[in-house]
């Protein structure tokens, strides 16, 4: 009888992560890409012994979550918010409060996606439901184009921060971590993106001279709070359940869907029609995320298996075993994987082999989590593959080139979030751990 030699373990992570990288490069959906290359490696002589059974028994027992039941109710959310016309009074609102400023519309800019980052948990529905109106808003006051994107596209981030938030909820089902506490870490480094934004671009201001807007008025102020006040009530109702303890996160997903649809069905701002066509593409896209996780359980299944987190965690604690030390290494490989993949794709594949990492040198999950999602997010706005990207150059008249040229300057403020927040984790971990214990 022959026998056919095991590979080495170092060949084999090689291979693990290259044929996926491969099968990715190549335009294979993430899902299906993960389970090719999980099958694949399945084949091979690694002396681990693997079976249908085992197989369709994790794709299951991986989606067999209530944390499951979170995906559609906020991507349904957040596109009835879009269809309902909330977003353009959430923007008066903000415009009513700041625009008296110099610079104010880009404050404005800012703060609307601060508000609607309460709602929508997706940096695409910020950037494809306010970027259209907050462009446009600049474009028409006098901003230079270069400063009306780059704000547009960078705040856009601070949406997946503040709770709700989809890559949130991801990472927490695949890292087994509570999504209320997750939601409630992510509402300080969210408002601090905002605050560095905001200096940010107070220099550009001053620099550029731009003129003071229209003069306050507490008139305006108190009739567009009375349009937005019912939409503003939203993220209050989700993050107020969640910290009273009256539902979980997955809940005070399904009641604000109840609640705006509701709401927008008598003010008459939604038919049935849009309704079950915002229904139909969120199902959609709720299968493909589940899909996606149900794939990513079996290929951690298998890098378990192969002890590739083991191998992984070795090498890490070789170089560092102090915690911001190793955050920082990790920090660093995210910002370069995050420009050529996806955010989804990024936390499935990585989640499971960085976890046993992070636990090894002592640093919070729900630290991490943040932190990675945080970093993360810098890719949807980095080419080649950055989505905000194309999603600012459909919404405005700007060419692909011009989008990226105008966002590279506000790397500095998401960068220098992302070190900040690595160095005080307790701008992540102070709400969840002194409100929810």
């Amino acid at each position: 009888m022959i026998t056919i030699p095991l590979l080495d373990p170092v060949v084999l992570a090689v291979l693990f992560l290259g044929i996926l990288l491969v099968l990715y490069g190549i335009g294979t959906p993430i899902a299906i890409a993960m389970l090719a290359t999980s099958i694949i490696m399945m084949a091979l002589p690694t002396g681990i012994n693997f079976n249908s059974v085992i197989i369709n028994s994790r794709l299951f027992n991986g989606i067999n979550s209530f944390g499951m039941l979170a995906f559609p109710f906020y991507v349904l959310l957040g596109r009835l918010m879009n269809t309902s016309g909330m977003t353009e009074r959430l923007f008066d609102f903000a415009s009513a409060l700041v625009s008296q400023f110099r610079g104010g519309i880009v404050y404005v800019n800012i703060l609307a996606s601060i508000i609607f980052a309460g709602m929508s948990g997706l940096a695409l529905a910020d950037a494809a439901g306010l970027g259209r109106i907050e462009y446009a808003v600049m474009r028409d006051h006098g901003y230079d184009k270069d400063i009306a994107i780059g704000v547009t596209g960078s705040s856009s981030m601070i949406g997946p921060i503040i709770p709700p938030s989809v890559p949130i909820i991801l990472y927490a089902i695949l890292a087994e971590q509570s999504i209320g506490q997750l939601f409630l870490g992510g509402i300080l480094p969210g408002l601090l993106l905002g605050l560095l934004l905001m200096v940010f671009v107070t220099v550009i201001i001053f620099k550029r001279g731009y003129e003071r807007g229209d003069p306050f008025s507490l008139t305006q102020v108190m009739s567009t709070f009375k349009e937005a006040i019912l939409a503003i009530f939203i993220p209050v109702l989700i993050i107020g359940g969640i910290l009273g303890g009256y539902f979980t996160a997955t809940e005070a997903g399904a009641i604000a869907v109840v609640y705006v649809t509701v709401l927008a069905g008598v003010f008459g701002e939604l038919n049935l029609g849009d309704f079950l066509d915002e229904a139909r593409d969120s199902m959609v896209e709720t299968f493909s995320l589940t899909f996606i996780i149900a794939s990513a359980t079996v290929y951690g299944l298998v890098a378990l298996q192969l002890r590739l987190p083991m191998l992984l965690t070795d090498w890490v604690t070789s170089v560092s075993t102090d915690p911001t030390m190793v955050l920082f290494l990790i920090c660093a490989l995210l910002l370069v994987i995050g420009t050529f993949m996806s955010v989804t794709a990024s936390i499935t594949i990585l989640t499971p082999l960085l976890i046993p990492v992070i636990e090894t040198v002592g640093i919070d999950p729900i630290h991490f989590g943040i932190v990675m999602v945080f970093t993360l997010m810098i890719g949807v706005v980095t080419p080649p593959f950055g989505a905000i990207l194309f999603v600012l150059e459909k919404v405005t008249d700007a060419s692909l080139e011009e989008v990226i040229r105008s966002i590279i300057p506000y790397y500095i403020p998401m960068v220098l979030a992302v070190i900040i927040l690595i160095l005080f984790p307790e701008l992540v971990t102070y709400i969840p751990n002194n409100i929810m214990g």
